[in-house]
């Protein structure tokens, strides 16, 4: 008996610094009401799905900067998604920054959740690899201070049955990095649901430009190949507050193929009819890691962080 789970890959349009939590909630709402008309079990959102990105100004009040942030979730302002999403019967994952309080202090995470059918969270990840920098550097013209403003994630990379198969997550710069797919991999990931804001302008290395949109599918393709894993890609797209964020959001089946694609950078639903157990020719092939992976040939990747050329 197949596995089918339907995926809507909910991609945002831009979100304005203007724009209030329940301006943004009443778009994810329309978005599951669009994802339910399709038939779909899963409805996957971007990361900082409830705010504009954040990180591209520095500020130094710490008030400001937190208003960005989520201290409970579901709260007042995010109760309706959630409620909705039980009353249609959808699952959902969502990208937000998290506020907590934990070992005695106040910490802030970008995170995501994975919310079952049910309304209840049976799962949460803290992004990894934060990209951009932690100080003012004014010649940019935009930030990205994610190091400035998020703690690394604490969780690690777990996985979580649900919607019948096995479930993870990653965030925005995680998926190119191939650790992040191997570490889940390793757990029989069969879905990996991750969103992002990507400008399509990077300060440092404009020359990088054009291959904005080909990096974005390049990684998630070969993350998906190499793991035997369906990927949900996931963009918070356009002009936002002067910065152009790439789209691209796609499906990607276990074989690296795209399923389903935006073609816009607006609030747009893709959906793909996801079996679970396509997973399985690549897994018990040659991606079977209990018969070909040799960790004993890979201890460099956690003894050794920058690369060091030989003498």
């Amino acid at each position: 008996m197949t596995r089918i789970v339907t995926v809507g890959a909910a991609q945002l349009g831009p979100i304005q610094r203007s724009h209030s939590r329940a301006q943004v909630v009443a778009r994810l709402v329309e978005l599951l009401r669009q994802a339910h008309a399709m038939g779909c079990d899963l409805v996957v959102f971007p990361e900082l799905a409830l705010t504009t990105f954040f990180p591209r100004w520095f500020m130094e009040d710490q008030a400001a900067i937190d208003a960005f942030f989520e201290r409970e979730m579901p709260g007042p302002e995010t109760r309706p998604l959630f409620e909705e999403a039980g009353r249609l019967g959808l699952g959902f994952s969502i990208g937000y920054a998290e506020l907590a309080t934990e070992e005695g202090r106040t910490r802030r995470f970008n995170t995501s959740i994975i919310v079952d059918k049910g309304g209840r969270i049976v799962g949460k990840y803290r992004k990894i690899h934060l990209p951009g920098h932690a100080e003012n550097e004014p010649w940019r013209a935009f930030q990205h201070l994610e190091k400035r403003y998020f703690e690394v994630g604490n969780l690690g990379w777990p996985v979580w049955r649900a919607f019948g198969g096995v479930m993870g997550m990653c965030i925005c710069n995680d998926r190119r990095w191939p650790e992040t797919w191997r570490v889940m991999g390793l757990q029989g990931v069969e879905m990996v649901m991750l969103g992002y804001n990507t400008p399509e302008h990077n300060p440092p290395a404009p020359d990088q430009d054009p291959l904005s949109d080909f990096h974005n599918h390049l990684s998630m393709q070969a993350g998906a190949y190499q793991n035997g894993t369906w990927a949900v890609g996931v963009a918070k797209a356009g002009l936002e507050e002067g910065c152009m964020l790439i789209g691209g959001s796609a499906i990607i089946a276990p074989s690296g193929e795209i399923a389903a694609q935006a073609v816009s950078r607006d609030d747009e639903l893709i959906v793909a009819r996801c079996d679970l157990d396509r997973c399985l020719s690549y897994k018990s092939t040659i991606f079977n890691f209990a018969r070909h992976r040799q960790p004993h040939a890979y201890r460099m990747i956690v003894e050794r962080t920058g690369a060091e050329p030989p003498p």
